[in-house]
Protein backbone atom coordinates (compact mmCIF):
# COMPACT_ATOMS: atom_id res chain seq x y z
CA UNK A 1 0.00 0.00 0.00
CA UNK A 2 1.17 3.53 -0.75
CA UNK A 3 1.05 6.38 1.71
CA UNK A 4 -2.20 8.11 2.64
CA UNK A 5 -3.01 11.00 0.31
CA UNK A 6 -2.54 14.35 2.07
CA UNK A 7 -5.21 16.90 1.17
CA UNK A 8 -2.70 19.74 1.65
CA UNK A 9 -1.47 21.28 -1.57
CA UNK A 10 2.20 21.05 -2.51
CA UNK A 11 4.38 23.26 -4.69
CA UNK A 12 7.42 21.48 -6.15
CA UNK A 13 10.51 23.52 -6.98
CA UNK A 14 10.89 21.91 -10.37
CA UNK A 15 13.94 22.43 -12.58
CA UNK A 16 13.35 19.50 -14.91
CA UNK A 17 16.42 17.66 -13.59
CA UNK A 18 16.75 14.20 -12.07
CA UNK A 19 16.30 15.28 -8.46
CA UNK A 20 13.31 17.55 -9.01
CA UNK A 21 11.64 14.90 -11.20
CA UNK A 22 11.92 12.40 -8.35
CA UNK A 23 10.57 15.07 -5.99
CA UNK A 24 7.63 15.66 -8.32
CA UNK A 25 6.81 11.95 -8.30
CA UNK A 26 7.23 11.87 -4.50
CA UNK A 27 4.77 14.75 -4.11
CA UNK A 28 2.24 13.30 -6.55
CA UNK A 29 2.33 10.07 -4.59
CA UNK A 30 1.43 11.94 -1.38
CA UNK A 31 -0.55 15.09 -2.07
CA UNK A 32 -3.96 15.55 -3.64
CA UNK A 33 -2.94 18.74 -5.42
CA UNK A 34 0.54 19.42 -6.78
CA UNK A 35 1.76 22.45 -8.71
CA UNK A 36 5.26 23.13 -10.03
CA UNK A 37 7.43 26.22 -10.21
CA UNK A 38 10.58 26.87 -12.21
CA UNK A 39 12.96 29.81 -12.11
CA UNK A 40 14.54 31.66 -15.03
CA UNK A 41 17.58 33.27 -13.39
CA UNK A 42 19.66 33.55 -16.55
CA UNK A 43 21.23 30.12 -16.22
CA UNK A 44 23.52 29.01 -19.04
CA UNK A 45 21.93 25.57 -18.99
CA UNK A 46 18.48 27.00 -19.81
CA UNK A 47 17.67 23.78 -21.68
CA UNK A 48 16.40 22.59 -18.28
CA UNK A 49 13.54 25.08 -18.60
CA UNK A 50 12.57 23.37 -21.84
CA UNK A 51 12.90 19.91 -20.27
CA UNK A 52 10.37 20.80 -17.58
CA UNK A 53 7.37 20.70 -19.92
CA UNK A 54 8.47 17.38 -21.40
CA UNK A 55 8.86 15.74 -18.02
CA UNK A 56 5.46 16.98 -16.83
CA UNK A 57 3.79 15.75 -20.01
CA UNK A 58 5.46 12.35 -19.79
CA UNK A 59 4.52 11.93 -16.12
CA UNK A 60 0.88 12.75 -16.89
CA UNK A 61 0.89 10.32 -19.82
CA UNK A 62 2.50 7.39 -18.03
CA UNK A 63 0.91 7.72 -14.60
CA UNK A 64 -2.87 8.15 -14.92
CA UNK A 65 -3.34 7.97 -11.14
CA UNK A 66 -1.08 10.98 -10.72
CA UNK A 67 -2.29 13.00 -13.71
CA UNK A 68 -5.44 14.44 -12.04
CA UNK A 69 -3.33 15.69 -9.12
CA UNK A 70 -0.83 17.55 -11.31
CA UNK A 71 -1.95 21.17 -11.40
CA UNK A 72 -0.57 24.34 -12.91
CA UNK A 73 3.03 25.05 -13.79
CA UNK A 74 4.63 28.44 -13.10
CA UNK A 75 7.89 29.94 -14.37
CA UNK A 76 9.15 32.95 -12.42
CA UNK A 77 11.57 35.44 -13.97
CA UNK A 78 14.61 36.05 -11.71
CA UNK A 79 17.26 37.27 -14.15
CA UNK A 80 18.06 40.27 -11.98
CA UNK A 81 19.02 37.94 -9.16
CA UNK A 82 21.12 35.79 -11.48
CA UNK A 83 23.03 38.88 -12.65
CA UNK A 84 23.81 39.91 -9.06
CA UNK A 85 24.75 36.41 -7.85
CA UNK A 86 26.97 35.71 -10.84
CA UNK A 87 28.58 32.27 -11.11
CA UNK A 88 29.69 29.72 -13.67
CA UNK A 89 26.00 28.82 -14.10
CA UNK A 90 25.06 32.32 -15.23
CA UNK A 91 28.23 33.60 -16.93
CA UNK A 92 30.96 32.33 -19.25
CA UNK A 93 33.31 31.20 -16.49
CA UNK A 94 35.26 28.02 -15.97
CA UNK A 95 33.80 25.38 -13.67
CA UNK A 96 36.44 25.13 -10.95
CA UNK A 97 36.96 25.35 -7.21
CA UNK A 98 37.06 28.88 -5.80
CA UNK A 99 39.11 30.34 -2.96
CA UNK A 100 36.14 29.70 -0.64
CA UNK A 101 36.41 25.97 -1.26
CA UNK A 102 33.14 25.94 -3.22
CA UNK A 103 32.61 25.14 -6.91
CA UNK A 104 32.29 28.17 -9.18
CA UNK A 105 28.82 26.79 -10.03
CA UNK A 106 27.60 27.91 -6.60
CA UNK A 107 25.06 30.74 -6.99
CA UNK A 108 25.10 32.53 -3.61
CA UNK A 109 21.70 32.37 -1.94
CA UNK A 110 20.00 30.72 -4.90
CA UNK A 111 17.89 28.26 -2.90
CA UNK A 112 17.02 30.97 -0.39
CA UNK A 113 15.79 33.24 -3.16
CA UNK A 114 13.92 30.36 -4.79
CA UNK A 115 12.11 29.62 -1.53
CA UNK A 116 11.08 33.25 -1.01
CA UNK A 117 9.58 33.39 -4.50
CA UNK A 118 8.03 29.95 -4.14
CA UNK A 119 6.51 30.80 -0.76
CA UNK A 120 4.98 34.00 -2.12
CA UNK A 121 3.46 31.99 -4.96
CA UNK A 122 2.30 29.24 -2.59
CA UNK A 123 0.66 31.82 -0.36
CA UNK A 124 -1.36 33.11 -3.30
CA UNK A 125 -2.19 29.60 -4.54
CA UNK A 126 -3.22 28.24 -1.13
CA UNK A 127 -0.43 25.63 -1.00
CA UNK A 128 1.11 24.72 2.35
CA UNK A 129 4.03 22.47 1.38
CA UNK A 130 7.17 23.46 -0.54
CA UNK A 131 9.08 20.47 -1.95
CA UNK A 132 12.71 20.77 -3.04
CA UNK A 133 15.42 18.38 -4.18
CA UNK A 134 18.14 19.76 -1.88
CA UNK A 135 20.52 17.12 -0.56
CA UNK A 136 23.59 17.13 1.67
CA UNK A 137 24.62 13.50 1.20
CA UNK A 138 25.74 13.45 -2.45
CA UNK A 139 26.10 17.09 -3.48
CA UNK A 140 28.57 19.77 -4.55
CA UNK A 141 28.97 21.33 -1.10
CA UNK A 142 26.50 24.18 -1.55
CA UNK A 143 25.70 25.59 1.93
CA UNK A 144 22.11 26.45 0.96
CA UNK A 145 21.41 22.74 0.39
CA UNK A 146 21.88 21.87 4.06
CA UNK A 147 18.86 20.94 6.15
CA UNK A 148 19.91 23.40 8.88
CA UNK A 149 19.75 26.20 6.31
CA UNK A 150 16.33 25.10 5.14
CA UNK A 151 14.99 24.78 8.68
CA UNK A 152 16.05 28.36 9.35
CA UNK A 153 14.49 29.48 6.06
CA UNK A 154 11.24 27.69 6.88
CA UNK A 155 11.07 29.55 10.19
CA UNK A 156 11.80 32.88 8.51
CA UNK A 157 9.14 32.33 5.85
CA UNK A 158 6.51 31.41 8.40
CA UNK A 159 7.36 34.39 10.60
CA UNK A 160 7.50 36.81 7.70
CA UNK A 161 4.34 35.61 5.98
CA UNK A 162 2.27 34.55 9.02
CA UNK A 163 2.05 31.11 7.46
CA UNK A 164 2.61 27.49 8.41
CA UNK A 165 4.66 26.31 5.44
CA UNK A 166 6.54 23.01 5.49
CA UNK A 167 9.72 22.74 3.45
CA UNK A 168 9.98 19.08 2.48
CA UNK A 169 13.29 17.67 1.20
CA UNK A 170 12.74 13.96 0.44
CA UNK A 171 16.26 13.52 -0.98
CA UNK A 172 18.12 15.25 1.85
CA UNK A 173 19.75 12.13 3.31
CA UNK A 174 19.94 10.01 0.15
CA UNK A 175 22.92 9.22 -2.03
CA UNK A 176 22.48 9.62 -5.76
CA UNK A 177 22.24 5.82 -6.03
CA UNK A 178 19.38 5.89 -3.51
CA UNK A 179 17.69 8.65 -5.51
CA UNK A 180 17.59 6.30 -8.52
CA UNK A 181 16.29 3.61 -6.18
CA UNK A 182 13.56 5.91 -4.87
CA UNK A 183 12.49 6.71 -8.43
CA UNK A 184 12.01 3.02 -9.11
CA UNK A 185 10.09 2.59 -5.85
CA UNK A 186 7.73 5.43 -6.77
CA UNK A 187 7.13 4.76 -10.45
CA UNK A 188 8.94 1.59 -11.47
CA UNK A 189 10.98 1.33 -14.65
CA UNK A 190 8.60 3.77 -16.34
CA UNK A 191 9.69 6.63 -14.06
CA UNK A 192 13.34 5.62 -14.39
CA UNK A 193 12.89 5.86 -18.17
CA UNK A 194 11.32 9.34 -17.91
CA UNK A 195 14.35 10.51 -15.93
CA UNK A 196 16.77 8.96 -18.43
CA UNK A 197 15.10 10.30 -21.56
CA UNK A 198 13.39 13.54 -20.56
CA UNK A 199 15.06 15.08 -17.50
CA UNK A 200 18.10 17.34 -17.80
CA UNK A 201 20.89 17.86 -15.27
CA UNK A 202 24.02 18.83 -17.24
CA UNK A 203 25.39 22.29 -16.37
CA UNK A 204 26.52 22.82 -19.98
CA UNK A 205 23.11 22.04 -21.48
CA UNK A 206 24.36 19.09 -23.56
CA UNK A 207 21.46 17.13 -25.11
CA UNK A 208 23.53 15.51 -27.86
CA UNK A 209 25.43 12.87 -25.91
CA UNK A 210 23.38 9.96 -24.54
CA UNK A 211 24.96 7.97 -21.72
CA UNK A 212 23.55 5.00 -19.75
CA UNK A 213 22.39 7.54 -17.14
CA UNK A 214 20.84 10.01 -19.58
CA UNK A 215 21.94 13.06 -21.59
CA UNK A 216 24.83 15.36 -20.74
CA UNK A 217 28.44 16.36 -21.34
CA UNK A 218 29.67 13.71 -18.90
CA UNK A 219 32.34 15.96 -17.39
CA UNK A 220 30.63 18.74 -15.43
CA UNK A 221 30.00 18.21 -11.68
CA UNK A 222 26.27 17.59 -12.21
CA UNK A 223 26.93 14.90 -14.82
CA UNK A 224 29.62 13.29 -12.67
CA UNK A 225 27.28 13.04 -9.68
CA UNK A 226 24.47 11.62 -11.80
CA UNK A 227 26.77 9.13 -13.56
CA UNK A 228 28.37 7.94 -10.33
CA UNK A 229 24.98 7.47 -8.69
CA UNK A 230 23.75 5.45 -11.67
CA UNK A 231 26.87 3.27 -11.67
CA UNK A 232 26.56 2.61 -7.94
CA UNK A 233 22.86 1.76 -8.28
CA UNK A 234 23.47 -0.62 -11.18
CA UNK A 235 26.31 -2.26 -9.26
CA UNK A 236 23.93 -2.82 -6.35
CA UNK A 237 21.47 -4.59 -8.64
CA UNK A 238 19.10 -1.61 -9.11
CA UNK A 239 17.25 -2.12 -5.79
CA UNK A 240 14.01 -0.39 -4.76
CA UNK A 241 14.30 2.02 -1.84
CA UNK A 242 11.81 1.45 0.95
CA UNK A 243 9.85 4.61 1.76
CA UNK A 244 10.52 4.39 5.48
CA UNK A 245 14.23 5.15 4.99
CA UNK A 246 13.70 8.30 2.93
CA UNK A 247 13.67 10.56 5.98
CA UNK A 248 15.67 9.97 9.17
Amino acid sequence: MGPMIDTSGALVLFSGGQDSTVCLAWALDRYARVETVGFDYGQRHSVELQARAGVRARVSERFPDWAPRLGEDHVLEMRGFGAVAQSALTAERAIEMTSKGLPSTFVPGRNLAFLVYAAALADRRGLQVLVGGMCETDFSGYPDCRRDTLDAMQSALNLGMAQDFRVETPLMWLTKAQTWSLAKALGGESLVDVILEDSHTCYLGDREHRHPWGYGCGTCPACELRARGWADWVAEGRPVLHAEVVEP
